[in-house]
């Protein structure tokens, strides 16, 4: 018996765990995303042998060359949740339903595009960033029913494998111009109460131990991570008006202390794709002073 080919599936493993894991994804996308190094026919057989077992399905788009945006369906989900890799994480309920993927994938593929283009950095850096680092709709409690879901989280280890490394975490956020910028900036909010949080026994007054008690991020972090927000869906001028309008929250009282602290980015995605995420392309809320790289380590 020969082994040296013992894991065949590992392939199909890996593509369907991207697909479970960011939803959605074109041919391209999961070539990309998973085998890079081979031919696309290859994915392309690939990804009909998965849809032939009844672990992924497609959608057809018209109006964009009639490009297949894959997806994973109800098994497929079912299969890939119980591996040790996916253990943990919330498939969304929509994720096999032909008729959400359809509607979400402006915002779906977008998701997909952003986290290849740090992926693909990072291959080109020889930093570790591998394609499951890249984690959408993680949720964080914030009390009384709140949470903090940040669009994607993202892990990334600048150095190569087996060196030493410095470990790097951010939120992502994908805004496509979906909603008013004041909207938007309101989610700075958001992520300066989640920096303060601590959560406290229902019930009771805070005593003093409890008053000493870790903000809920810890229990994840050593660090809480870098929010980048990634503008797409509108021109230089509409980019403008909504990093001034994320600068103008920054500079409220409940958040300028969280900015002062957590690295806070914003760029457009054209950017973004063009010079790469490692490229002098985000623009720092807290101040109108020149573009750094994402991984900045603190304030320019």
């Amino acid at each position: 018996m020969v082994l040296a080919d013992v894991d065949t599936g590992g392939g199909d493993r890996l593509a369907l765990a991207v697909l479970v894991q960011y939803r959605m994804a074109t041919t391209e996308q999961v070539h990309l995303g998973c085998s890079p190094d081979v031919r696309i026919e290859q994915t392309r057989r690939r990804l009909a042998k998965l849809r032939g077992e009844g672990l992924v399905d497609r959608v057809t788009l018209p109006q964009a060359g009639r490009t297949r945006v894959w997806f994973p369906t109800a098994y497929g989900v079912q299969v890939a949740s119980a591996w040790p890799e996916l253990r943990g994480r919330r498939a969304a309920r929509t994720v096999s339903d032909r008729t959400a993927v359809r509607l979400r994938v402006g915002h779906g593929l977008t998701m997909t595009e952003t986290g290849l283009a740090f992926l693909q950095d990072a291959r080109t850096r020889g930093d570790v960033c591998r394609p499951l680092d890249w984690i959408p709709e993680v949720h964080h409690p914030l009390g009384g029913g709140e949470a903090v879901i940040p669009d994607a989280l993202l892990y990334y280890r600048r150095g190569r494998e087996g060196d030493e490394g410095v470990m790097l975490r951010a939120f992502v956020e994908i805004d496509r111009a979906t909603m008013g910028p004041e909207r938007l900036a309101a989610k700075l909010g958001a992520y300066a109460r989640l920096h303060s949080y601590t959560p406290q026994p229902a019930g009771r007054r805070p005593t003093a131990v409890q008053e000493l008690a870790r903000e809920e991020w810890r229990r994840s972090y050593p660090l809480f991570p870098r929010v980048l927000f990634v503008l797409d869906g509108t021109g230089p001028n509409g980019v403008a008006t909504r990093i001034d309008a994320l600068r103008a929250a920054a500079s409220q009282p409940e958040v300028a202390a969280f900015v002062r602290d957590v690295p806070v980015l914003a760029a457009p995605l054209v950017d973004v794709l063009q010079h790469g995420p490692s490229g002098a392309v985000w623009h720092p809320v807290h101040s109108s002073g020149e573009r750094v790289g994402w991984m900045h380590d603190r304030h320019p």
